[in-house]
């Protein structure tokens, strides 16, 4: 079986992990993500490795990558493409925006104005885009990494709740460790740093991979698990909101990627732990100013019994 030879997955952790310093649990959730076909949210300032992740996780997935600033000038045309009327063929032709790719960064998505965040709606959920009455399939795989600068800081939009929901995973990089950032400052990093990493992992062997993951047992027990951390909730007056059906399957298929990079090819109730927090943290807001979405989550999450 494909899937049960990780090898892969951990030699492309490991390479990425020699660009970005102390981040190993951040970068294997990235990989998960992708691993379950989904996008990823990067929530974090500036300056703390969010483009380096995702450049390097493109280079040792072979995949095609493009990077979209976002801006609040930007229109939609700018991310999905533009018709354009052609003289010597009466006729409009179309030129496909940086969407069409493999592996898009829309980084600082929330600088964007509503209007242009929403062009990515249709691409992130159906793999297609809508134009002039005309639908363009994507690339396969497509994957998303999105980055969000702090809702605080001057000139951002917050992005709508259903954009949030097309996110499969949101994580934090947070400031390096004191000796990870040292090692920042050698000649040796500065040297490799703008050197690609090599492709580790094939489109092809990528794509089968996914796959497979779909097809990994979960018992009823683990299933009845992911579904009571689902419904408390929805059940819970600290939550403006419960999480969403399309929340409930990302965590499913987030968990079985999680038990592909354990060695794993069956799902256990820790795999549905680890992504419990990645899965909701994003999508969940308190209804009060007091209480962090986080450590609410932290706190159901110790008291659900495991089965």
């Amino acid at each position: 079986m494909i899937a049960l030879n990780n090898n892969f997955i951990h030699d492309a952790i490991n390479a990425v992990s020699q660009k970005l310093f102390d981040k190993e649990e951040q970068i294997k959730l990235a990989f998960a993500c992708i691993l379950a076909n989904g996008h990823l949210l990067i929530e974090d300032k500036p300056g703390l490795g969010k483009t380096t992740l995702a450049n390097a996780m493109a280079n040792v997935l072979g995949l095609e990558f493009k990077r979209i600033q976002f801006t609040s000038d930007m229109l939609p045309s700018d991310v999905l493409g533009v018709s354009i009327f052609q003289p010597n063929t009466s006729d409009f032709k179309f030129f496909k925006g940086p969407i069409f790719t493999q592996l898009v960064l829309a980084d600082e998505l929330n600088r964007g104005t509503p209007r242009t965040q929403s062009a990515l709606l249709e691409a992130m959920a159906e793999k297609q885009v809508s134009i002039d009455g005309k639908t363009y399939s994507l690339t396969q795989p497509f994957f998303v990494i999105a980055t969000q600068n702090p809702s605080d800081d001057a000139g951002t939009f917050p992005l709508p709740d259903s954009q949030l929901d097309r996110f499969t995973v949101s994580i934090s990089l947070g400031y390096p460790s004191k000796n990870a950032e040292r090692k920042l400052y050698s000649n040796a990093f500065a040297k490799d740093y703008n050197k690609p990493l090599a492709t580790v992992i094939q489109t092809k062997q990528l794509i089968a991979i996914q796959l497979e993951i779909e097809n990994f047992h979960a018992n009823d027990e683990v299933k009845d698990y992911l579904q009571l951390l689902i419904e408390k909730t929805r059940n819970n007056n600290l939550f403006v909101d419960g999480l969403s059906p399309r929340a409930g399957l990302a965590m499913f298929r987030l968990s079985q990627a999680i038990a592909y990079i354990e060695g794993r090819d069956f799902v256990i109730p820790e795999d549905v732990q680890k992504a419990f927090l990645p899965i909701s943290s994003h999508r969940l807001r308190s209804t009060s100013s007091q209480h962090r979405v986080k450590q609410l989550l932290g706190t159901l999450l110790n008291e659900t019994r495991i089965p």
